[in-house]
């Protein structure tokens, strides 16, 4: 029911961003199916912390085929797959793809509307292209860490940035500008998605801030990182904390008002030179008061307030139930898709999916003879549960 229902992409199995991506994809509608290799579908699954990047939540919403992309025949079985695509996404180095024979070039001789995302942390091209990384080493290149963190240290941050907002949702909005390009020239084109540039473009309006000198390059120094007294995080009586985010002038009256200051003799909001001190007596007051206390005060008005939630905390709290902000998928509470459509709502149209559990059903649905996929299993080159595929007739490409 998606805004991207009836469009197939065929996602090579990889981490973090380019499952996210796929994700997004999936929950707009697409019909995604993820490429295993072989040994994942016979394997056990892993449950380190690598594997949460690559399974579990980020695999909701798509179906699993295992193939051994390292032999002609597994290669051609995807190319055939690829032959009625309408897009394909894969993270793995620059050059990886090409080696398989499946590089842009192959693809575009199967299928000229193919639109081919590759996602890395570099780039396509450059010196770095094909050296390994990770999200904390693109947002620190990309002049986003130097600016993360008291004036002491950059502070290492969860890898929001750089794999799923620089990474992740960069490639799912180059993908789906792709396809509506594709939709109406009926070519397609590669999109080359770098986790830096997504980083540093997420600090647009920063460099544009520096660029006219009102950006101080000194962290917590600045309206919006933490040098601001009415931009801030403080903390509570009992130990937590809470956010206030009171820039214009009509909710800092409001604030002042209603933490009890509105009497005192305070400096200008936008005395740089005050807000130290202002921010040392916004935290005493704050300490004064329970965060339930605070909330109870500050919430539902216009003081930009909100507390500090843990994961667990966020899924329970009123205005996240009310919006059904969290969805559980395989019993786990996990975000609703999001954005929300009026006529085309997004939903999960499954939970994550075992390495190759969809292998058969998939092959039939593209078209592939049941005979044909009997001896891919036979030979190794595919890999999943089976049934009899030579008393099926196939129903060719259903997506």
């Amino acid at each position: 029911m998606g805004p991207l229902s009836g469009v197939t992409i065929i996602e090579f199995a990889g981490l973090g961003p380019t499952p996210f991506a796929a994700l997004l994809l999936s929950d707009m509608g697409a019909n995604v199916v993820t490429v295993h290799r072989v040994s994942d579908a016979v394997s056990k699954p892993s449950t380190d912390a690598l594997a949460g990047m690559t399974s579990g939540a980020l695999a909701r919403g798509r179906r699993s085929i295992a193939v051994d992309l390292k032999s002609p025949e597994g290669v051609e079985t995807v190319l055939k797959l690829l032959s009625s695509a309408d897009g394909l996404i894969e993270g793995f180095r620059p050059g990886v793809m090409e080696r398989l024979g499946l590089g842009p070039s192959e693809c575009r001789d199967r299928n000229p509307r193919l639109v081919y995302g590759r996602m890395t942390g570099w780039g396509q091209e450059g010196a770095m292209a094909r050296t390994a990384g990770h999200d904390v080493n693109y947002i620190a290149i990309a002049g986003v860490l130097g600016h993360i963190g008291p004036t002491s240290s950059p502070v290492v941050p969860l890898p929001l940035i750089g794999d799923f907002a620089g990474g992740g949702f960069l490639m799912a909005f180059g993908m789906a500008a792709g396809l509506f390009e594709s939709s109406r020239s009926g070519l397609g084109q590669v999109i080359d998605a770098a986790m830096v540039d997504g980083s540093s473009l997420l600090m647009t309006m920063m460099y544009e801030l520096s660029g006219r000198g009102l950006w101080n390059a000194q962290r917590a120094s600045n309206m919006n990182d933490g040098g601001a007294h009415f931009y801030n995080v403080y903390e509570t009586l009992d130990g937590k904390h809470l956010t206030i985010a009171a820039m214009e002038p009509a909710f800092y009256a409001i604030l002042i008002e209603l933490i009890g200051l509105s009497d005192e003799q305070l400096p200008d909001q936008w005395d740089k030179s005050a807000w130290p001190e202002l921010t040392a007596r916004f935290a005493s007051v704050f300490r004064t008061k329970s965060s339930q206390e605070w909330s109870e005060l500050l919430e539902g008005t216009d003081a930009c307030y909100a507390p500090v939630l843990s994961m667990e905390e966020a899924i329970s709290h009123p205005r996240n139930v009310e919006r059904s902000a969290f969805i559980e998928v395989d019993g786990i509470s996990q975000p609703a898709p999001a954005p929300r459509f009026s006529r085309t709502p997004a939903t999960v149209s499954r939970g994550r999916s075992a390495p190759g559990e969809h292998t058969e059903e998939v092959l039939l649905e593209f078209g592939i003879e049941p005979d044909t996929i009997a001896a891919l299993f036979t030979s190794g080159v595919i890999a999943g549960p089976r049934t009899d595929v030579k008393s099926q007739a196939p129903e060719g490409n259903q997506s």
